[in-house]
């Protein structure tokens, strides 16, 4: 009887973390949302009111999604402390997910898959792994 308590708290202590991970796992990719619609503002700015060309917007765009998703997955993973690069390639695809169908839906542009399109999850999900192991290692010390 006394093997059986001691087993049932593990496994109440395994869901708590999972379900807790989980949730950081959204607030990384929730936060790595909000830095990209603040530097994309900021983007968009710098396009309408400077002579900026709009050939530089892929590679910009690119760039910004990178670094939300490399912040986004270390805020995450630095309390998380392990698997940061499972937790953080989850951070990148939330993500992209995420603001695929956003785009695809909300702004009636329908869905498509183009090579941006896997370039762009790609991006994503190594970004995101990237910023789960610089996370986890902060998060140690």
């Amino acid at each position: 009887m006394e093997k059986a308590n001691t087993i049932k708290p593990n496994i109440v202590t395994e869901e708590s973390e999972i379900k807790k991970n989980t949730i950081r796992i959204i607030k990384g990719s929730s936060f790595a949302i909000v830095i990209s619609l603040v530097l994309l503002l900021i983007f968009a700015l710098l396009l309408t009111y400077t002579e900026l060309s709009e050939n530089t917007m892929v590679p910009v765009v690119t760039t910004i999604v990178g670094i939300s998703i490399l912040v986004g997955s270390m805020a995450s993973t630095r309390k998380i402390k392990k698997n940061g690069l499972l937790n953080g390639g989850l951070v990148g695809l939330i993500y992209t997910i995420i603001l695929y169908l956003a785009s695809s839906g909300c702004l009636g542009l329908g869905f498509s898959l183009t090579m941006y399109s896997f370039v762009m999850l790609a991006v994503s999900i190594i970004t995101g792994m990237i910023g789960g192991i610089i996370g986890v290692n902060l998060g140690g010390k």
